[in-house]
């Protein structure tokens, strides 16, 4: 069996689907590993030492198995030939995907960001890994932007108070985002529409802000709020982000638009010199004022909603998303070496979006 490890095409993106150390791993267990040229110089991994690993320099796209980051494009689709087997985020909630022409082309395809958030899947979990890189990296952006300090600092100037930073959303990338401002010194508190987290916000150090709304949902997701409770969200969000010199908001809804959590009545009542840092901006961003992909100054508050984070920190980000492949690629072979997949596991079921004719 063979893995191809593709070159990533997509503007920005600095990541690769496998790093050295996995592939050795996976060349231990007799899987003959092909990577294009230069796949790894985005994440500082120069083809010698794929060779050094086991791998060889070629065509990926002659391998049975073919591993991306990014959603292939028109041209990578048209490489693909029938029988193969694609791994990568294929956006499968996306209506503008490349599914369609997939299943068309005969290729047997496994969405990453659809496998199941399950207790046994977590080593293949990618959307988990990558959310910690972007919770992280979205601190610092947010540390870069303030014109204040996070710490607090007693100096013989006089003390200065530390920052206070809100989290909106505390799912992967919240929870890593609290505990980053609170290792940099600031004052965290977190909010999500789904009350049971917030043990897990005061495990970090945070504080919990209870606005009285429950809409926790299937598959650890939050659920789509109604009318009212948008309302009364809103109203209480807009008072509650006023007092803070930070707000990074993680917010969202598989397949809908991101939610809006912060107006521009909330932007406009926050201090100058305040920062909103959205992560959201993919899906539209969860503040009203996002340009998504840009930073902009409104009512002297910075608004900034950087669009994959995670591909900003390409060695770390590779690293964990390639051990989350190899997970997933050691769960389909079968004892012949070959890919097999068992349909009647969840997370294989859950996670393939086109299947070949005739498996169950």
């Amino acid at each position: 069996m063979s893995v191809g490890v593709v070159r990533e095409t997509t503007e920005g993106e600095r990541r690769v689907a496998l790093v050295p150390k996995v592939v050795s791993t996976l060349v231990s267990k007799g899987v003959d590993v092909v990577v294009e040229s230069g796949a790894g110089l985005g994440a500082l991994i120069p083809d010698e030492l794929y060779v050094d690993a086991g791998a060889r320099i070629g065509d990926p796209y002659s391998a049975d198995v073919v591993v991306k980051v990014a959603a292939p494009t028109d041209d990578e689709v048209s490489r693909l030939r029938s029988g193969q087997t694609l791994i990568g985020f294929l956006n499968p909630r996306n209506e503008r995907n490349q599914i369609p022409a997939l299943k068309s082309a005969g290729v047997q395809a496994f969405a990453v960001e659809a496998i199941p958030r399950i207790s046994r899947a977590q080593a293949m979990d990618a959307l988990s890994s990558q959310a910690n890189v972007a919770g992280y990296k979205s601190v610092i952006v947010a540390a870069d932007e303030s014109t204040r300090f996070f710490p607090m600092l007693t100096t013989a100037a006089g003390t200065v108070k530390p920052a206070t930073v809100l989290v909106l959303g505390v799912g992967v990338a919240g929870l890593q985002a609290l505990a980053t401002a609170k290792r940099l010194g600031a004052r965290t508190t977190g909010y999500d529409v789904r009350p049971e987290v917030a043990e897990q916000v005061r495990s970090v150090g945070a504080q919990w802000l209870d606005l009285g709304i429950d809409a926790a949902g299937e598959g650890g997701y939050a659920r789509e709020l109604t009318a009212d409770e948008r309302a009364k969200q809103q109203q209480a969000l807009e008072d509650a982000i006023k007092g803070f010199d930070v707000v990074i908001t993680t917010a969202l809804v598989p397949g809908r638009p991101a939610p809006r959590l912060v107006t521009a009545a909330a932007v406009e009542g926050m201090k100058p010199g305040s920062v909103v840092v959205d992560l959201a901006g993919e899906t539209g961003g969860n503040c009203e004022l996002t340009e998504p992909g840009k930073t902009v100054v409104v009512h002297d508050v910075t608004i900034a909603s950087p669009l994959n984070l995670p591909a900003t920190m390409p060695e770390h980000a590779s690293e964990l998303y390639a051990k989350n492949l190899y997970a997933l690629i050691d769960l389909m072979l079968g004892e012949d070496g070959a890919i097999t997949p068992d349909f009647s596991d969840e997370v294989l079921a859950a996670s393939c979006v086109t299947r070949e004719e005739g498996t169950a």
